[in-house]
């Protein structure tokens, strides 16, 4: 994946004037953001209506009302994640995955366990790489 920056000016994650971020950042944006993580390895398990979604990513942070609505547009518009809205009273709407999104929740929930697995060996280099830098630990 190439990102093109006029002569390098650009600051990480920011687009310069006029030139927009590539496709492919914007899409890992998407799918490694802190709600789009838990959005998609959730509806790994089965479809979800907003509302249990919510409760169900909040056992692990919460989640504003507006922040998951605008995490399950963005998938949405990737093409990661399908919305069923009922024409019923009240509304009734579930999320589930694409097979798109479900490739995708494979890979993301697959680096998700990676990390939990050598979550120590990461810390542990941190403290080296403290040590070494003579910084306290934990910056």
């Amino acid at each position: 994946m190439a990102v093109s920056t006029a002569a390098g000016s650009a600051v990480a994650g920011e687009p310069i004037a006029g030139e927009p971020l590539c496709p492919q950042r914007m899409v890992m944006e998407h799918l490694t953001s802190r709600w789009g993580v838990m959005v998609l390895i959730r509806l790994l398990e089965r479809s979800h209506r907003f509302s249990e979604l919510r409760r169900s990513i909040s056992t692990v942070g919460r989640v504003s009302e507006k922040m998951l609505a605008q995490t399950l547009q963005n998938l949405e518009r990737d093409g990661l994640v399908h919305r069923d809205a009922k024409p019923v009273i009240p509304p009734h709407v579930d999320y589930s995955l694409t097979d798109l999104g479900r490739e995708a929740a494979e890979q993301v929930r697959a680096l998700a366990l990676w990390t939990n697995e050598r979550m120590d060996d990461v810390q542990k280099s941190r403290a080296a790489y403290d040590v070494a830098k003579g910084r306290a630990s934990g910056f």
